[in-house]
């Protein structure tokens, strides 16, 4: 185990969001932002974000790393943009209203295509189908939960079907 295994979580956090040089086994030498740091394997996350050009990420396993050396903080610019790498696409927020309506839009469809559906939860907002699924806001075909893989499968797709036809 070297060095750089053998740090903590908390000392690996140091170098989140900052520009690092890494010096790896036979003297491969990285450099670029440090994303993240793996805490079970100690790998490093790297992105290289040239200005108005696609970035590409590198990933150096942490039993290779011999050294990392910290070259630049990042400013808020620059944490804005790595932020974005890891950041889901745009996701659009709902308001409570707007959830109701889609939750109810869509148990009314279930209901009107014969599949049992009832709200569960504290404030009724999952929807269970059948005993054996969940749908949880904002009710789209990745919020729904099931271990019987065939049913996730066609109640997805029936969700999906719904919402095409928005």
């Amino acid at each position: 185990m070297n060095d750089w295994q053998r740090k903590s979580p908390l000392d690996w956090e140091t170098y989140v969001d900052k520009l690092v040089r890494v010096v790896a086994v036979e003297k491969q030498e990285y450099e670029g932002w440090c994303l993240t740091v793996d805490p079970v394997s100690a790998s490093i996350v790297l992105a290289m974000l040239p200005e108005n050009e696609k970035g590409s990420l590198s990933f150096v396993m942490g039993h290779a790393i011999q050294e990392v050396e910290i070259l630049q903080e990042a400013d808020s610019d620059m944490k804005q943009r790595l932020a974005r790498i890891s950041a889901p696409e745009e996701s659009q927020a709902y308001s409570p209203e707007e959830l109701d309506q889609r939750k109810n839009a869509l148990k009314t469809w279930l209901e009107t295509n014969h599949i049992p559906v009832g709200e569960q939860g504290e404030l009724g907002r999952t929807l269970s189908v059948a005993g054996v699924l969940t749908i949880d806001p904002p009710y789209s075909p990745e919020q729904c939960s099931s271990t019987n893989e065939i049913i996730l499968s066609r109640v997805q797709g029936l969700v999906q079907g719904y919402l095409d036809k928005q």
